[in-house]
């Protein structure tokens, strides 16, 4: 029999959760696409079955809807999953972390455990990841803040009095025994001054850091490789609450370079053909479904043309048709006959304050210019956000800027100041021509506090959003996270001119409003 639940979406991609159906039979074919990720790396880096995976996994509660049916977000239902738990033994999926320490519901009992288990288990770590960058580099930074507690952990053979779980006590004193010499090692690797390098130092048989990498999460792509001493970047494989797509067949390709292959048992694929305007997709939110036009442009997966930009519909088992993902992809090749694609960004995400429309992907690429410009004084980019502000007349941008700064020198506001107008360069032309024309106001970079999207994440947590599934919204409109942010504010700089704009025929094309 077919029992159907209800899958959250992480809510971070277009800012509202989603419920979408699924069908028990549907945790099978998702769990055929891992069976899948193993064997394809295996060509590339032998040896994995001779140690551990440490992967950072997380739970979330789940809720029922007013008619009794279950929903909680995609991973969570895997591994809460048979599939997952009572999953045979593999030594190609055998992690440092106890299912018990995976199922915690209390996010830092789960998040110090695996950690501590990963410590006990460094010799034998051969990968390390989590589902995103960011949600990697979070158990770095935990580390940081945590590691005297862990080293203490170890030395004396015992679990912190935080941790009260009574499954979690159970499994992770099954692996807990006093070791001062690892104690040690771990305690003076942590003291030193720099932490570049700290995977390698921690785990030293590892081989490469498996992470998705690519559309926004590309900005953690420097920090990944500053932790990580350049290890490998693998992004392994493409998949949403919706619907699970495809695999990553040259799992060590540069970052840049990731495609996947879509898998045509997952779901019926068609794809919508996307037209840009002066870099910017044309549609500023996503509809809820395919006008007849639209479905009339449909293209099957075997008639994609490379090069060629389209928005992902997917027709599912468990029910959803023509079911526009909103993620948009490049055709980037093909394997024999199979189309791969880049992943280029989420349609739905923009900003927008007159006829400008600004994705995801063209923001991404002017905060990466700017940034340069931080980097004599040893300052780099942590976390990023932004909102189009309407109050002010003009309205105009703003973004929100996490720092680390390593330098001693303060960072003049003059520098704040070229980065505004840096970003305002990378812009596309309407926008451009919008500040020219005064019906943008110059952009504004606010400096927010260290740990600000710490807590950004803890209020999503709070409402709801998955841990395992969150990733920072690169466009905030919810009155309370603006608020959030505003509240941590330590320093602000508007760009001190306009960004170039010279008028041509084809943005005057553009500007009629015409696609």
């Amino acid at each position: 029999m077919w029992g159907f639940i209800s899958l959250c979406s992480s809510g971070t991609s277009g800012g509202e959760r989603k419920l979408m159906p699924t069908i028990e039979e549907e945790l099978g074919r998702r769990s055929l696409l891992y069976s899948l990720l193993m064997p394809v790396i295996n060509q590339f880096v032998p040896g994995l079955d001779k140690g551990k995976g440490m992967y950072f996994l997380f739970i979330k509660s789940e809720a029922k809807t007013p008619g009794g049916l279950v929903a909680r977000p995609v991973l969570t239902s895997y591994y809460k999953s048979s599939h997952f738990k009572n999953r045979p033994y593999d030594p190609y999926t055998n992690y440092t972390s106890p299912n018990e320490t995976i199922l915690c519901l209390d996010s830092y009992q789960s998040m110090y455990s695996q950690m501590l288990c990963g410590l006990c288990q460094n010799k034998e770590v051969l990968r390390v990841g989590a589902v995103f960058a960011s949600g990697f580099i979070r158990a770095i930074r935990f580390l940081e803040k945590h590691w005297t507690l862990l080293c203490k952990d170890i030395r004396t053979g015992t679990l912190n009095t935080q941790i009260t779980d009574p499954s979690v006590r159970e499994a992770v004193m099954k692996l807990l025994q006093p070791d001062p010499e690892l104690a040690d090692f771990i305690e003076a690797e942590c003291s030193r001054e720099s932490w570049q390098g700290i995977i390698t130092r921690l785990w030293p048989n590892t081989k490469y850091v498996d992470v998705i990498v690519t559309g926004t999460m590309s900005q953690y792509i420097p920090t990944l490789d500053y932790y990580s001493n350049g290890l490998p970047l693998v992004c392994t494989m493409y998949a949403s609450s919706e619907c699970y797509f495809g695999v990553n067949l040259s799992p060590l390709c540069k970052p840049s370079e990731v495609s996947y292959t879509l898998v045509p048992t997952m779901a019926y694929f068609e794809f919508l053909p996307v037209h840009r305007n002066n870099g910017g997709i044309n549609s500023i939110s996503m509809p809820k479904s395919l006008n007849e036009k639209e479905q009339q442009e449909l293209v099957d997966l075997v008639d994609v043309k490379v090069g060629q930009e389209y928005e992902l519909v997917v027709t599912t088992y468990a029910g959803l048709y023509r079911y526009r993902v909103g993620d948009v992809l490049r055709v980037a090749g093909f394997k024999n006959n199979a189309p791969q694609f880049n992943f280029i960004c989420r349609k739905n995400v923009v900003l927008s304050i007159d006829s400008d429309k600004t994705d995801e992907v063209e923001l991404q690429n002017a905060v990466k210019n700017a940034v340069t410009h931080l980097m004599p004084f040893d300052a780099h980019l942590t976390e990023y956000t932004s909102y189009a502000d309407t109050t002010t007349i003009p309205g105009h941008y703003i973004l929100y800027w996490e720092l680390n700064i390593h330098g001693s020198t303060p960072i003049p506001p003059s520098v704040y100041e070229d980065c505004c107008l840096t970003v305002e360069e990378s812009l596309n032309t309407v926008y451009r021509q919008n500040r020219v024309c005064e019906s943008i106001g110059p952009l504004e970079i606010k400096i927010v506090e260290a740990g600000t999207f710490d807590k950004l994440m803890d209020y999503a947590i709070s409402l709801g959003a998955s841990i395992n599934q969150y990733k920072t919204p690169r466009c905030v409109k919810f009155a309370p996270i603006v608020e959030l942010l505003n509240s941590r504010v330590i320093s602000s700089n508007f760009s001190p001119k306009c960004p170039k704009w010279t008028p041509g025929h084809k943005q005057w094309i553009n500007m009629t409003g015409r696609t």
